[in-house]
């Protein structure tokens, strides 16, 4: 790549922004930013409310069901992750290749092998994390599994069975807040992939990213099914 980085200045500013719009929005979603309640934020109020109930049936089935459907959808985004990964490695390895490719897409500014590569390895390293959440939440809710199992029936004194019920509860939300920083990793990967063209295709992939997912965390329909009262329901928008 030579003796410096070929990063020009709107390349630095686009990657800052990109940096700071996916640590802004994290910090929104889990009520850091703004007093408005995120749509995951009000699940996971959800998430505590189902391990509540779970502790109030005898029969658990369909707990273990919703919990294996679950981990079925974040292996899916662990194994499609991975995929993900290996591509944008063979991308590094196939620089020249890709480079003309590229060239012949309209509006494309010619681009270093250098810079070229720098993005490939950005774009990888987004994968990777993205993987590692996948897979540390397929974990965790393994483990929610078992404290589920280890919660006591109904019958067998309050205060273990609160106690049980508050485990299996804060492990469901750690799962399910890996899970969801992995997405987040997936969603901005795909803002991402406007650095292929240019600084600023960047960073108005990133704001128009971050703007849906934006509103579909604080103003969607499934944020308003969630949030209201259930005498309140009605049709809404996706």
């Amino acid at each position: 790549m030579g003796g410096t980085l070929p990063l020009t200045l709107p390349d630095v500013a686009a990657i800052a922004l990109f940096a700071a719009v996916w640590f802004v929005y994290a910090l929104a979603v889990e009520g850091k930013v703004t007093s408005r309640v995120s749509l995951t934020a009000a699940m996971n109020l959800q998430r505590e409310a189902w391990m509540q109930t779970m502790a109030r049936r005898e029969l658990r089935m369909i707990d273990t069901s919703i919990m294996a459907g679950l981990q079925q959808g974040t292996a899916f985004f662990a194994s499609t992750s991975l995929i993900a990964l290996g591509g944008s490695l063979a991308l590094i390895r196939q620089t020249e290749e890709a480079l003309s490719v590229l060239a012949g897409l309209p509006f494309m500014a010619p681009v270093s092998p250098g810079l070229f590569e720098i993005k490939a390895v950005g774009l990888t390293v987004l994968f990777a994390y993205s993987f590692f959440k996948f897979a540390w939440s397929y974990r965790l809710f393994n483990y929610c599994s078992i404290l589920i199992g280890a919660v006591p029936v109904l019958r067998e004194g309050s205060s273990e069975l609160d106690a049980a019920v508050s485990r299996a509860a804060r492990m469901n939300v750690l799962a399910g807040r890996h899970f969801n920083a992995g997405l987040r990793g997936i969603f901005f990967s795909i803002g991402y992939l406007g650095w292929f063209v240019g600084a600023a295709p960047l960073a108005a992939a990133t704001l128009l990213v971050a703007a849906v997912l934006v509103r579909r965390q604080f103003f969607s329909a499934a944020r308003l099914v969630v949030c209201e009262s259930p005498d309140q329901s009605g049709p809404g928008r996706i």
